[in-house]
């Protein structure tokens, strides 16, 4: 039996699915189509779905996934979830079921030309000393203005998880939104649109940024023609705060598993195939053994050693049906407020506001 799977375009999302010459044929839409198609529809239309957590919420609610103890033995999937480095596998758990398989692991790290920024910051304190000297540029674009103002949220609290329905509390997201907002005055304004595929090109080809705090880390760019290289993420006292980004792969209801099928999604989880064929086809692995292999650090410019602190304490984001869309007028609310100067208060109670206004309708018998 052959299946139909979709998965977004670019060599990390999709050279080693291609490569791998299961009995999936895989298709490609942009990054940003996961954030204008409704899950419903692509799963009538394919098998399986790579997508991100925040999904999840939208997915369940329009049952349209099939939960994974129908598709594997539990011991298979106990493997998986022991292997999986940081939160790539426990986000993708909801109702009491598990609806993904982390093949792709990501979060917001640093990124920085190591000619032009000998000397990595280690503290939020230390990135606005380097922002007055120029050349340092924030990922504002689309849901990444958001993205980043949580990250630093979560630098600020280390208890900040916000997978069940949390948000920062109001003084936190002050302080947060004072760190970002004269680091978003300084942004270079050519490279505000550019989403974080687009800034690490730019930083690859060029010598417009020497660094960006947070951005979602991308391995591919440690070999561009300046090659980029990646940091843990700023710290603000406690964890490098950093919101868990990465892939899963789901199967649509409309999938007809077969042991083929089955086997297939297995090998792309097992650890010799994450140690060495998914790194040697552009992907980035989500198992915490290939995080920590020495010859695949080598490889990639130690991209996953020097990260992988910041991927273990990543936090997890809101997954309700209606966060993706608050998701993308939260960063477009920020991104006005950093242009017209928003006092901090008046921008925390605006972001908890918006939350609270996305929640799903409560019904009370």
């Amino acid at each position: 039996m052959s299946y139909r799977g979709l998965t977004w375009d670019h060599p990390r999302g999709l050279n080693a699915l291609a490569a791998a010459q299961g009995p999936v044929t895989w298709e490609v839409q942009p990054l940003e189509g996961f954030e204008s198609a409704p899950i419903a529809d692509l799963c009538a239309e394919y098998d399986l779905v790579v997508l991100d957590h925040p999904h999840l919420g939208e997915a369940l609610a329009h049952d349209c996934l099939t939960p994974l103890d129908q598709v594997f033995a539990a011991d298979d999937l106990a493997r998986i979830a022991d292997g999986a480095i940081g939160p790539a596998y426990s986000s993708y758990a909801m109702a009491g079921r598990q609806w993904a398989l982390p093949l792709d692991a990501a979060t917001q790290v640093m990124a920085l030309r190591p000619d032009l920024a000998e000397t990595p910051p280690i503290s939020w304190a230390e990135v606005e000393t380097l922002s007055q000297q120029g050349g340092v540029a924030l990922s504002l674009a689309g849901p990444h203005a958001a993205l980043s103002f949580l990250s630093v949220c979560a630098a600020l609290d280390d208890a900040l998880d916000m997978r069940d329905g949390g948000w920062p509390a109001d003084g936190i997201a002050e302080r947060a939104y004072d760190i970002l907002a004269p680091l978003a005055a300084r942004t270079p304004a050519h490279t505000k649109t550019l989403n974080p595929i687009g800034l690490l090109d730019l930083m690859g080809r060029a010598d417009d940024i020497r660094l960006i705090p947070l951005v979602y880390g991308y391995v591919n760019y440690t070999r561009a023609s300046r090659p980029v290289a990646f940091q843990d993420a700023p710290r603000a006292g406690g964890r490098p705060g950093s919101i868990l980004g990465g892939t899963g792969i789901c199967v649509s209801r409309r999938a007809q598993v077969d042991d083929t099928l089955r086997d297939h999604l297995l090998w792309l989880m097992s650890d010799a195939t994450q140690r060495g064929f998914i790194p040697d086809h552009d992907g980035q692995p989500g198992l915490r053994s290939a995080w920590a292999d020495p010859k695949v650090n080598a490889a990639w410019g130690n991209f996953y050693s020097q990260t992988a602190a910041t991927l273990e304490a990543a936090a997890i984001r809101p997954r309700h049906d209606g966060y993706i869309a608050l998701q993308t007028r939260a960063s477009a609310y920020l991104r006005d407020a950093f242009d017209a100067r928003t006092p901090a208060p008046q921008a925390a109670r605006r972001l908890r506001d918006m939350f609270e206004a996305s929640q799903p309708e409560r019904t009370t018998a």
